[in-house]
């Protein structure tokens, strides 16, 4: 029993010390966490790089558009070992350059970069949507946070109450109107107290760690929340009707608006298929030269009698190609119907999440009122049984019993206003809306 205290003594302490850390850092704000979230957090880089990405290939679409133009060099050696030959060897070259134009492919180049630009988009729409998931997991975890920190407010004090109850037992043991199996008890609720201030230190570092690995933070780097006062009106603050915060999440989420996109992805590939029905019409055009050793022509005279210009039509029909586009334009017709699908699971999914976070708050206001009213009592009830058996008049399993339905009615009651202020949160986040400069 002694090394337990002992060990008790010792982990409180370290609470303490690092409470007192964490007392002379730079205080982090909900907004600080977000805005610093925005710029550093790995996944919402990753977007962003995968959305330039795609300007990338937008441009290469467009580069299609316009002709090609390619110059080769070639040098050649050759070797006669025939022994009737002038020379045994002969050396070649050849310069060329050739453009190459394609006027007309049934329209494929032009609904690809369409397809590009809003590929682009739906990139764009991704990195927001990043942002979201990160502000959705950052006010969760900050929130978690806050509750843990009020949690281990609420225990210390607790321990406190516990030691002034142990020390005025032990004067009324001295007195006669109590047993030692009454201090016995109280001694060991203190125990249990000192245990639960650990428990809560710990959920709290727990928490903390979450938050920081949110925000892309070191290991070395502390970070310090503070907690807001806040009053019954920001706690029970109105909430809006549910089939407006979800007509208000389908406009502007979005996950929404790039399910959309991805319909007009498919759609015009179904037209980009269509378009490998119809000939390709190509211009060719070149330039080129060359020369040959072992000759009795110069160098300069080969160059300019082998110079030659060319230009050429090419038309390409398909005519049979082993079922390749008719494949290619059913599988996009079917791509379009499970974009579709697509769209329409992500705005179920969409309403799961916007009525679960709505039926959480309006369940955490409930909860809230009804704790904070049966909080009343309990404290009442604890403060007049506390009076009582310091008279000796209530034993100390009364007393006990009384102040454990008072920490419960306190961690309901403190439950509830968080889950409360979550979730007012995260409506906020999909409703577009700003965050409570309070927190």
């Amino acid at each position: 029993m002694k090394k337990t205290r002992i060990l008790i003594v010792c982990l409180l302490a370290g609470s303490l010390a690092a409470s007192g850390q964490e007392a002379e850092g730079t205080r982090w704000t909900l907004r600080d966490c977000l805005d610093y979230a925005m710029e550093n957090n790995i996944q919402i880089q990753r977007s962003k790089v995968a959305y330039t990405s795609g300007l990338e290939d937008t441009e290469q679409a467009r580069a299609a558009l316009f002709p090609s133009l390619t110059a080769s060099v070639t040098q050649g050696f050759v070797n006669y070992p025939s022994s009737r030959v002038l020379d045994n060897n002969s050396y070649s070259g050849n310069y060329s350059l050739t453009a190459n134009w394609t006027l007309f492919n049934g329209g494929q180049r032009r609904q690809e970069l369409k397809q590009q630009k809003l590929r682009n988009t739906i990139d764009e729409l991704a990195v927001e949507e990043s942002a979201n998931d990160i502000r959705l997991s950052l006010i969760q975890a900050y929130m978690q946070v806050l509750y843990a920190m009020e949690s281990v407010r609420i225990n210390e004090h607790t321990v406190e109450v516990s030691k002034a109850q142990r020390d005025r037992a032990v004067e009324l043991l001295a007195a006669g109107s109590i047993s030692r199996v009454d201090l016995a008890q109280l001694e060991s609720q203190l125990s249990s107290d000192e245990y639960q201030l650990v428990v809560s230190q710990t959920t709290l570092d727990n928490y903390r760690l979450q938050l920081k690995q949110l925000l892309e933070l070191d290991i070395t780097q502390e970070i310090a929340l503070e907690l807001p006062e806040l009053t019954e009106e920001d706690i029970l603050a109105p909430l809006p009707e549910k089939t407006a915060v979800y007509a208000t999440s389908l406009a502007v989420m979005p996950e929404i608006a790039g399910g959309q996109l991805e319909v007009d992805v498919a759609e015009l590939e179904i037209k980009r298929a269509k378009g490998a029905y119809w000939p390709t019409l190509s211009l060719n055009a070149g330039i080129g030269t060359g020369h040959l050793s072992g000759t009795d022509y110069t160098f300069g005279t080969q160059m300019w009698d082998k110079f030659n210009e060319s230009v050429g039509l090419t038309l390409s029909i398909p005519i049979f190609s082993n079922r390749q586009y008719k494949t290619a334009y059913n599988k996009a017709k079917l791509a379009r119907i499970t974009s579709e699908l697509d769209l329409r699971d992500r705005e179920k999914q969409l309403l799961s999440e916007v009525e679960g976070v709505y039926l959480d708050a309006l369940s955490a206001q409930n909860q809230y009122t009804s704790a904070t009213e049966r909080l009343e009592y309990a404290t009442e009830s604890y403060r007049l049984t506390e009076e009582q058996f310091n008279l000796g008049m209530k034993n100390t399993v009364e007393l006990l019993t009384e102040k454990n339905n008072y920490l419960t009615a306190q961690q309901e009651q403190l439950q509830a206003k968080y889950m409360s202020l979550m979730s007012a949160q995260l409506l906020n986040v999909y409703q577009d809306k700003p965050i409570d400069e309070t927190l």
